[in-house]
């Protein structure tokens, strides 16, 4: 499959290297897949939802591509980021100050095809009321799109620094923190996120592992121009293997919500 919002995203942010597009190709191919399957039935523009969209790391590609793209942020800063970002892109992408919580609120119910609700749940109070509010800004049919941090990879990532009793201490957790110093406010297992997906009333259609193998390469690897083609490669095909895709540094759910 090809990778067109990868491409989009990597020259709509010149700064970004070649690589840290590999490292997450494998979630903007899932993302390709829904949108072309959205858009069979569609009159226009798909209407996306970034909920927690920052600055618009993922709202202006998608922007660029012709949709409608709300970004919901509580950051005014982060906000005002956006504004310039989508101006230098040449695109446009609507910016609304607030938290998850506030998505009743602030858009119409049943109305995106689609909703990011990328490293978010790690933070909110209650993941599972934020994303109840998500659902119910989708509409029926439409999909959501969920990024959280693995509680597995940070084992492996704290064990391999060294931090052997932060590793031990993540076994341990139900929130995956591995201690007071840890600025995560909680992480996820594949089992974990599912279960929230359907509690909160969303099916899973596909999971799989974001970054699994590219966060454990040394920098001296990325000297390589050939690296990042091969990369992307690598993290599709690992995306794939029952056993890798459990250690990758996120988990990505796509969920639909039932017609």
């Amino acid at each position: 499959m090809s990778d067109p919002l990868g491409a989009v995203a990597a020259a709509s942010t010149g700064s970004r290297r070649a690589a840290n597009v590999a490292r997450t190709a494998v979630l903007w191919e899932v993302l390709s897949a829904e949108l072309a399957r959205a858009g069979e039935g569609a009159d226009g523009p798909l209407e996306i939802v970034d909920a927690g969209g920052g600055t618009g790391g993922a709202a202006v590609p998608l922007a660029a591509l012709g949709h409608r793209v709300t970004v919901v942020d509580p950051s005014p800063d982060s906000l005002a980021a956006l504004e310039r970002r989508a101006a230098e892109a040449g695109v446009r992408v609507r910016g609304v100050q607030g938290d998850t919580r506030d998505l009743r609120d602030l858009l119409p119910g049943d109305h995106a095809h689609l909703v990011l609700v990328h490293n978010v749940l790690e933070y909110v109070d209650d993941p599972l009321a934020a994303l109840r509010d998500v659902v119910a800004v989708t509409r029926p049919g439409g999909a959501v799109s969920l990024l959280a941090a693995n509680a597995v990879a940070a084992v492996l990532h704290r064990a391999l620094a060294g931090h052997l009793a932060d590793a031990l201490a993540l076994l341990d957790s139900p929130d995956g923190r591995w201690g007071r110093g840890d600025p995560m406010p909680r992480r996820f297992t594949a089992e974990g996120v599912v279960a929230l997906a359907h509690e909160a009333g969303l099916p899973v259609a596909e999971l799989c592992g974001v970054r699994v193998l590219g966060d454990l390469l040394p920098g001296r690897v990325f000297e390589d121009p050939q690296v990042p083609d091969t990369l992307v490669a690598l993290e599709r095909a690992a995306s794939a293997h029952p056993e890798l895709s459990g250690i990758a540094t996120q988990l990505h759910v796509l969920a639909r919500r039932p017609d």
